[in-house]
């Protein structure tokens, strides 16, 4: 399917409320993954070494360097089994299944060490409130694969939009990538100048790594699933620094506005999933949220991309 040619069931419904449960346990299972990537990978830039990549058959993290070997950790969300394989070709898998987040740490770490790749990761997680060691959480352990499937259906709709999207810009920008921290698929643009300090304060999460997050100007956008604290699925895009009047600009589609309290723009999901055209309309909120952060943030608009060479 090309960009346009839509098909109304490839953007399933997917109520927070439904699932939250189950959401709240597999963000924790995904940041045990996210952490052994974070402590095997070399630090580059903005933290995207630590990123994780929607895969033909969930998510998954990138090669790892282990000394000479490396490996790589899959959830596949259509099997739903968690895979673990190396470059020499021995692989080790267990069920995705309700279990314990102690359970699935436990059994994560016991089969990185009977493939001789042991690892030690800082348990607690990050931005949350009042996290629990994942090596002591006993409270979180739904898992309903049926939504899983879902979610993952969706991350797939949106990685292909957001990936057409980032191909418009020529400047820096990162590749389409899953922040295990806040649980979001993500794209940023760089203006190419340097941004004033961020003031940190993200739950759990040092200030040293968001002022190095955001070091430089912004452009940010991607897809969120909710949470406890905002029970809705959405879009969103926002600008760091935040240029003035730029909550009032006027973006596209009509159900997209400026959020205070998350101090960004918002798309709901439904908003999209139900559209005659989702494709284009998630495309009108990317393009019309990034003209405002680069008119009022006085950007090079040469870093735009007209196209490929004809």
């Amino acid at each position: 399917m090309t960009l346009g040619e839509e098909q109304p069931d490839v953007w399933p419904e997917l109520p927070f409320v439904a699932w939250q449960d189950t959401a709240e346990t597999l963000h924790l299972w995904l940041q045990i993954v996210g952490k052994i990537r974070l402590v095997q990978t070399p630090w580059i830039n903005h933290s995207w070494h630590v990123t994780l990549r929607v895969s033909a058959r969930g998510l998954t993290t990138p090669l790892i360097a282990h000394g000479a070997l490396s490996f790589q950790i899959q959830f596949d969300f259509i099997a739903h089994r968690l895979q673990i394989e190396v470059s020499d070709g021995r692989r080790a898998a267990f069920a995705l299944e309700p279990q314990t987040t102690a359970a699935f740490y436990r059994r994560l770490m016991g089969a990185l060490t009977d493939l001789g790749l042991p690892v030690t990761i800082h348990t607690l997680p990050n931005e949350l409130p009042d996290p629990i060691p994942c090596q002591l959480d006993d409270v979180h352990r739904a898992y309903d694969p049926e939504y899983v499937h879902r979610y993952w259906q969706v991350l797939v709709q949106a990685q292909r939009v957001l990936e057409s999207f980032r191909a418009r810009f020529c400047g820096k920008c990162s590749p389409v990538h899953y922040f295990w921290g806040s649980a979001d698929l993500a794209v940023t643009r760089f203006s190419g100048r340097r941004a004033p300090p961020h003031p940190g304060g993200v739950p759990h999460l040092p200030d040293r790594v968001v002022r190095e997050a955001y070091s430089h100007e912004v452009s940010s956008c991607g897809f969120w699933a909710g949470a406890r604290q905002y029970p809705h699925a959405v879009f969103y895009s926002y600008a760091y620094p935040e240029p003035a009047e730029y909550s009032k600009a006027a973006v596209q589609p009509a159900a997209a506005r400026y959020e205070h309290e998350l101090r960004e723009f918002v798309l709901p999901y439904e908003s999209v999933r139900l559209a005659p055209a989702p494709d284009a309309a998630l495309l009108d909120f990317l393009q019309s949220t990034y003209e405002a952060a680069a008119t009022l943030g006085h950007w090079d608009r040469g870093l735009e991309f007209a196209g490929a060479p004809q």
